[in-house]
């Protein structure tokens, strides 16, 4: 009795403990405060962990600190795409305020000198909270960080500021954590529940992790799509900071994990001094959450593969990454199996940490800065021996393309240069204007050989993201490691998209080939102008030129423009899509003729896709950013749970993402396919599919037995069957309507699923099919590699009127996968020749 009474008297000690929350249970009280800094309660209203900071008040709270102090400077380096701020605070000695720039070439004259004495520089620390935006103890955590270090009168601190300069990067997601914020304070008690059934801790979809087009953001760094991460590599990239902190959380049942992660799992690229420095860093750590009571573990999950995580992208750069997973609350209180779990806890963690960092960087600066130097010094070594060694890269018929991994590059800091003429490498062809090459001999060599190299061999087995990212892979791109320098043209300083053009004024028709990234959004303007427009399904010639499989020609006769409005319509989209289309006077070809039946009238695309429950985030984000901002097509978002009530005869086309949809949908959706209706399924949607006999597919059924397997080893048995993330090859058939577009006659496809579909007996039915050894990069068991060898990834078969559309691999990956995008777009446009 007296043990059931102390509980209850413990639990509501630590549930009202949140409202109770001052400074004084954060801060470190060994110091004095300087009263003329604002502290966060006077600007928000509310003490820190009372309420989670939406990203207004946050922008407010550092605003005000940088007004009240001499140690910030506050720097707006752009906007989300909902318009919110993207903060950068500076914070460091008034006296390195005044010589900011010095240092900085100073430092950044460390990477690329072999002479500079580090031992007096000061150390550069990038810190960085909330990526995703609901683990917003980071966010919160950040008011307390800021307001301490331009606060405390310690002379500790003063010493810190002199011998450190710190980028404070509050909130690397802005929209996700203003998302989160208000589902967690509307659903807030006066009385704080911490059942985990409450509203509270379960969001509506799609939660508050991901920017505003539903991306986890903390995937990007490589990649660098998203305009948060656009301007977070260019201050990376400004400062080379020596580590860079990434303050996350986890489920509600840990405790708190801080690097190194599991050290087989390490990319080999990463020098083993920067894991032993990690390690060396996780002491100042344990050290500080051993002081405050609190739990944590290490090098027992997570790893360092994948560079394009926040805590991974440093390793490659010079630096040292370090992630922080904090066991979440998800709201405002949560029971767990450590007990009552209140926010003001995470965030005191998070704040232990980001200050454990900072001794860190202040007890360990000189052998931190000597490690930057000799990465970089070690890298040009490495790259003087490659002399004139190159990669080339491109694609003669798509310049969109190629220009976008220049744009990649070229935020990273990576020389490229001009061809000089075509040329040929590796019996690839690569034409000047639509081609570019990188010398191996410059500084961040390292950096190029992460981002090209195909690897299929690995320590481990187990990935806590994916294995493979081969960038000319993922773009489509034709490239050869084995150019030289000597091929090389003027180094590229203003990279500029191709310009495009119209090559006349015709009375005839116009022609426009289908390989250039951008067709379907020209394409797509010509139709939404009410503009008649055809496919060629053959291959034909004209004026001494040969057009390709998927030509799309615009008649000038009897359109709703005038031959003179019509040339400088046709103009203009050339020109704002950067492609060429040609004038011809004549329908006789060497092939099909323009009046033939080979080319098929075009309607334009109605498109909607299913969102919501059911429907994973990820995927349909990918697909809403691909139209809305790459190819300026209208896209309906249809949520799952009114589906049934909608009107589904204002679209001609309908996307699945990987997942389902409801039960009540069924026989509408079908109706719909069965009326003339094109019904496009994703990954797991195809289970969903199948099953409701909306189309007939063979999967190959896949047993596992293990046998010698421990009980013990069980975890990574299976985990070593899972497909995190690869490159494939496939074979294509480019006469067919999907592959439309495609100069090659294979292609690289990525995939994370284990769904093997085996082919149609009839082969013209399968124009993608994954080759015999179809690795190109990345870790698959050899079980699932002999599953995949010679299964497809795409079906379309008629229901009814309409037709049904299936691809087992996501062809719009993380919005840089640009090389299958055109196949989604194929299965929109030409969706009645499929």
């Amino acid at each position: 009795m007296r043990l059931t009474i102390l509980f209850i008297v413990l639990s509501y000690f630590q549930i009202n403990a949140q409202s109770q929350t001052d400074l004084s249970y954060y801060l470190p009280q060994n110091t004095t405060y300087n009263e003329s800094i604002p502290t966060p309660e006077s600007v928000l209203g509310h003490q820190v962990g009372e309420w989670h900071v939406t990203h207004d008040k946050l922008v407010q709270y550092m605003q005000a600190l940088a007004n009240a102090s001499d140690r910030i400077s506050i720097e707006n380096r752009g906007t989300t795409f909902e318009g919110r701020p993207l903060l950068l605070l500076t914070i460091t000695s008034p006296e390195n305020h005044s010589n900011l720039e010095s240092i900085r070439q100073t430092h950044i004259a460390s990477t690329e000198n072999n002479t500079v004495d580090t031992s007096n520089m000061p150390i550069v620390v990038y810190q960085g909270f909330s990526i995703h935006g609901n683990e917003p103890s980071g966010s919160n955590a950040a008011l307390l960080v800021a307001y301490y270090l331009a606060a405390s009168e310690s002379n500790d601190v003063k010493e810190l500021l002199n011998q450190t300069v710190i980028l404070f990067d509050p909130s690397f997601n802005p929209d996700g954590l203003q998302r989160f914020a208000y589902w967690a304070n509307t659903n807030r008690s006066k009385n704080l529940n911490p059942d985990p059934n409450d509203r509270e801790y379960n969001e509506v979809w799609p939660g508050g992790r991901t920017n505003h087009y539903w991306f986890d953001m903390n995937r990007d760094w490589l990649p660098v799509q998203l305009p948060e991460s656009r301007v977070r590599i260019a201050s990376f990239h400004k400062w080379l900071p020596n580590i860079l902190t990434d303050h996350h959380e986890m489920g509600t049942n840990a405790s708190f994990f801080f690097q190194p992660g599991i050290p087989s799992r390490t990319h080999p690229l990463t020098p083993k001094l920067n894991q032993e420095l990690t390690k060396n860093i996780g002491n100042y750590h344990a050290k500080a959450l051993d002081k405050i009571g609190s739990l944590y573990y290490t090098e027992e999950s997570f790893d360092d593969f994948y560079y394009g995580k926040g805590s991974t992208f440093p390793d490659i750069n010079g630096g040292i990454g370090i992630l922080f997973e904090q066991a979440s609350s998800r709201g405002h209180i949560q029971e767990s199996d450590n007990g009552i779990l209140t926010f003001p806890f995470t965030i005191r963690n998070q704040f232990t940490a980001a200050l454990s960092t900072l001794d860190a960087a202040k007890g360990m600066r000189e052998d931190i800065l000597q490690y930057q130097h000799d990465f970089y010094k070690n890298a040009r070594t490495e790259a003087t021996k490659e002399n004139e060694k190159a990669i080339v890269f491109g694609d003669e018929k798509d310049a969109a393309k190629t220009f976008h991994l220049a744009e990649i590059l070229k935020r990273h800091q990576i020389d490229f240069h001009e061809l000089k003429k075509d040329i040929s490498s590796d019996g690839k062809n690569f034409k000047k204007g639509f081609a570019y090459i990188i010398p191996k001999n410059q500084k961040n060599t390292r950096l190029i050989n992460a981002m090209f190299e195909k690897r299929t061999k690995f320590q481990d087995s187990l990935f806590y993201d994916v294995s493979a990212w081969t960038f000319p892979l993922a773009f489509g791109l034709d490239y050869s490691e084995n150019a030289t320098t000597r091929e090389a043209g003027a180094k590229v300083d203003d990279l500029k998209m191709r310009t495009g053009s119209i090559s006349a004024k015709s009375d005839y028709a116009y022609l426009m080939e289908w390989h250039e990234y951008y067709a379907p959004k020209a394409l797509n303007k010509i139709l939404g102008s009410d503009l008649r427009a055809k496919v060629g399904m053959k291959r034909f010639s004209i004026n001494g030129k040969d057009y390709d499989y998927g030509t799309i020609m615009i008649p000038v006769q009897n359109q709703n423009k005038s031959p003179d409005a019509l040339y400088d319509f046709l103009k203009q989209i050339a020109v704002e899509n950067h492609l060429n289309i040609d004038a011809v006077k004549t329908g006789l070809t060497q092939g099909i003729d323009l009046g033939s039946s080979q080319f098929r009238a075009m309607k334009q695309p109605k498109v909607a896709m299913i969102v919501g429950d059911g429907i994973r985030s990820y995927d349909a984000g990918e697909i809403w950013h691909l139209f809305d901002q790459r190819y300026d097509m209208r896209i309906t978002k249809l949520d799952n749970k009114s589906l049934n009530r909608a009107n589904l005869d204002r679209y001609n086309t309908i996307i699945m993402p990987s997942g389902s949809a409801g039960a009540d949908a069924i026989k509408k959706l079908k109706e719909w396919v069965q009326k003339g209706g094109t019904l496009i399924g994703y990954r797991s949607a195809l289970n969903w599919l199948n099953t409701n006999k909306f189309i007939k597919l063979d999967f190959k059924k896949m047993t596992l037995d293990a046998k010698n397997i421990t009980f013990e080893q069980r975890g990574d048995f299976r985990g070593a069957q899972v497909v995190g993330g690869a490159i494939f090859e496939a074979d294509l058939d480019r006469s067919h309507p999907i592959n439309f577009g495609y100069k090659n006659d294979k292609i690289a496809l990525f995939r994370n699923n284990t769904m093997f579909m085996n082919t149609d007996k009839q082969s013209y039915n399968n124009p993608i099919q994954y080759t015999k050894n179809p690795l190109l990069s990345g870790y698959i068991s050899k079980r699932n590699l002999d599953s995949l060898a010679l299964t497809v990834p795409f079906k379309a078969k008629n229901l009814g009127q309409g037709n049904v559309i299936v691809f087992t691999d996501n062809t719009n990956f993380r919005a840089f996968w640009y090389g299958t995008n055109k196949l989604l777009m194929n299965a929109i446009f030409f969706r009645e020749e499929l």
